[in-house]
C-alpha cells in the first residue's frame, strides 16, 4: 500500500509508474478534455441515429470511435475544454495556456478549412469516378471521403468543450 501522491489516500499499487497514470487520469485538466471529446462523440452518435444515418449498435460505435466531421465537432469541443481547463488551473498568461490557445486555434482552423475542403474534393472525385465509370465501363475503386466541419458545428464543438471544462474546474 502506498499513498495517492495529491489526495494522501491509500493506493493498492505494486507497480510506481501506476501512480503516474493515477494522475495522469484523475487530473482535472484531462478529465475535462475527456468528457469534452467523450461528449461530443455520444451527441454525434445520438444525433445520427435520431437522422437514421445510423442502423445498428455496430454502426453506433464506429460511429462514436470513428467518425469525423458532423455535429457537434468533438476536435472543438476537445482543444477549447483542454485550454479553458489549462487557462482556469495555471491562469491565463501561463505558457501552457498560450501553447494550448494556439494547438485549439490550428486544430479548430484545420476542421473548418483543410478537411472541409479536401473531404468536398473527395466527393467531387469520387462523383466524376463514378460517371467516367458508368459511361465507359472502367472500374472505379472511390477515394476515402473525409469530413470537415462547418462553422455551426464547430462552434458548438467549442461551447460544449467550454461549458464541461468550466464544469470540471470550478465545480
Amino acid at each position: 500500500m502506498t499513498k495517492g501522491r495529491y489526495s494522501g489516500e491509500t493506493l493498492p499499487v505494486r507497480n510506481p509508474s501506476f501512480h503516474y497514470v493515477y494522475d495522469l487520469v484523475s487530473s482535472r485538466i484531462f478529465l475535462a478534455g475527456f468528457f469534452s471529446w467523450f461528449l461530443a462523440q455520444f451527441l454525434k452518435m445520438v444525433i445520427d441515429y435520431g437522422r437514421g444515418k445510423t442502423r445498428g449498435s455496430r454502426d453506433m460505435v464506429a460511429v462514436f470511435i470513428w467518425k469525423t466531421g458532423g455535429m457537434p465537432s468533438s476536435h472543438s469541443a476537445l482543444v477549447t475544454g483542454l485550454a479553458t481547463a489549462i487557462g482556469f488551473s495555471q491562469g491565463g498568461s501561463s505558457p501552457l495556456f498560450v501553447l494550448s490557445l494556439f494547438y485549439g486555434g490550428l486544430i479548430i482552423r484545420d476542421a473548418l478549412g483543410v478537411r472541409r475542403a479536401s473531404g468536398l474534393q473527395a466527393q467531387a472525385l469520387n462523383r466524376l469516378g463514378r460517371e467516367l465509370s458508368q459511361k465507359m465501363d472502367i472500374p472505379f475503386l472511390p477515394v476515402k471521403e473525409v469530413s470537415g466541419h462547418t462553422l455551426s458545428e464547430v462552434c458548438v464543438g467549442a461551447l460544449l468543450g467550454f461549458v464541461i471544462a468550466t464544469g470540471f474546474i470550478l465545480l
